[in-house]
């Protein structure tokens, strides 16, 4: 096991951290889902005890009136409520993830102890949480527009999908009940730290941590190095999801014929990028995580062509650093800001711009390899993640007491 311990309190032991996570559904895979998980363990490796109160969406949806309850469990706040089980915890911090959209809000201003909230996506400011619309950021409801991301039908298309979210935002992100109650906000980027400031979270609140991630189970033994297709060698990568914010239709619609690139990942493009793929692309469809971090070192680049500005770098990023892997990124994304920080790749600014930046990395990659895994080894570990968060959660529950009087609520244990 990797040492990603972390120093003791002066009281010279360990938190007990309550994880809170409304789980996506299996339809809509999530990085954040897998986040969760990762954290979790890293926590248990370094002696934190940690407890998780989870909703699990692929079991909920199948109940009576699913939609209809959680409509109305995020437009008003109300519903299920982890207290019960978190009384029974009796942890020194609750570290909310994601509520929406299995969990009630209003619960938190009940809870007498520390609370940590991780801003995974945009979603206080969005209905859909991106920021984006046909193909640009937008900022539309944040900027005091509220009613347009209704008016568009952004969630899902569907303007009666759309309502709970859009109320649920209509007063701003500072009346955010879990906002305005959390001791301390963690943003994964200095791009969402940026925006929510903007649009007013206070900047001494909030807790910049990115996500980290490794190319082996941090608790378990190492695994084999296995060989990769000798064809990958001279090749490009693309690994995400299909879809519009992803940048794939614009990026392969203006991918000069015959430079070559293999596109891992499924989602609603799928057809129309088959349709628009040049001679030289290959789309190989979802291959299972362990065959891709193997065959990821043999690329010449790994591209993120995301057109929106995303609230974290992606983690196939940090796994392609981990792997040796520089980056190829489009302007206007956390990645890009990360590559532009850490001199991990390049940074194209659009369409036009693609095939100049692609003859320049071809050239100039192979020379940051190393670099890029020192990057990694610097910033985006389980270790690095472990002391940054320890420190976080101890300034949440030194805050949390400093609040606290005896004209106040009792603590919750």
């Amino acid at each position: 096991m990797p040492d990603i311990s972390v120093e003791s309190d002066s009281r010279g032991r360990r938190l007990h951290v309550a994880l809170v996570h409304s789980v996506y559904g299996s339809e809509s895979p999530s990085g954040e889902n897998q986040a969760v998980l990762d954290q979790a363990q890293a926590l248990r490796c370094a002696g934190h005890l940690v407890s998780t109160v989870a909703a699990h969406t692929d079991e909920l949806q199948t109940t009576t009136l699913y939609k209809l309850r959680a409509g109305l469990t995020v437009a008003t706040g109300l519903g299920r409520t982890p207290l019960a089980q978190l009384a029974r915890l009796c942890p020194d911090v609750v570290h909310v993830h994601n509520l929406f959209p299995n969990f009630g809000r209003s619960w938190v201003s009940k809870w007498n102890g520390a609370i940590v909230a991780t801003l995974h996506n945009y979603r206080p400011l969005c209905a859909v949480g991106t920021l984006h619309r046909d193909g640009a950021l937008c900022t539309r409801c944040p900027d005091g527009e509220r009613w347009s991301g209704l008016k568009l039908g952004c969630y899902r298309g569907s303007r009666a999908a759309t309502l709970p979210l859009s109320w649920a935002n209509r007063r701003g992100v500072s009346a955010d009940p879990l906002l305005r109650r959390a001791d301390r906000v963690v943003v994964l980027s200095e791009r969402s730290r940026d925006l929510y400031v903007r649009f007013g979270l206070p900047e001494s609140r909030l807790s910049l941590v990115p996500n980290f991630v490794s190319l082996r189970d941090p608790c378990g033994p190492a695994e084999s190095a296995a060989d990769e297709p000798d064809d990958t060698r001279c090749r490009w990568l693309f690994v995400g999801r299909l879809s519009e914010e992803k940048g794939i239709l614009q990026l392969l619609r203006n991918w000069p014929a015959g430079e070559p690139l293999d596109v891992i990942g499924s989602g609603p493009l799928d057809s129309a990028c088959r349709a628009v793929a040049p001679r030289g692309v290959r789309l190989l469809g979802a291959l299972p995580h362990q065959g891709l971090t193997a065959r990821m070192p043999r690329y010449t680049g790994l591209v993120l062509p995301s057109v929106c500005p995303e609230s974290a770098m992606p983690l196939v990023c940090q796994e392609a650093l981990a792997a040796g892997l520089p980056v190829l990124a489009r302007a206007g994304s956390a990645a890009a800001d990360s590559v532009c920080r850490d001199g991990t790749g390049a940074v194209y600014r659009g369409d036009d711009d693609l095939p100049g930046a692609l003859a320049t990395a071809r050239e100039r990659f192979p020379l940051l390899r190393e670099h890029c895994r020192h990057v990694h080894a610097a910033r985006f570990t389980a270790k690095s993640w472990i002391r940054a968060m320890d420190a976080v959660y101890r300034e949440a529950v030194r805050s949390w007491a400093s609040s606290w009087t005896p004209d106040s609520a009792e603590p919750a244990c």
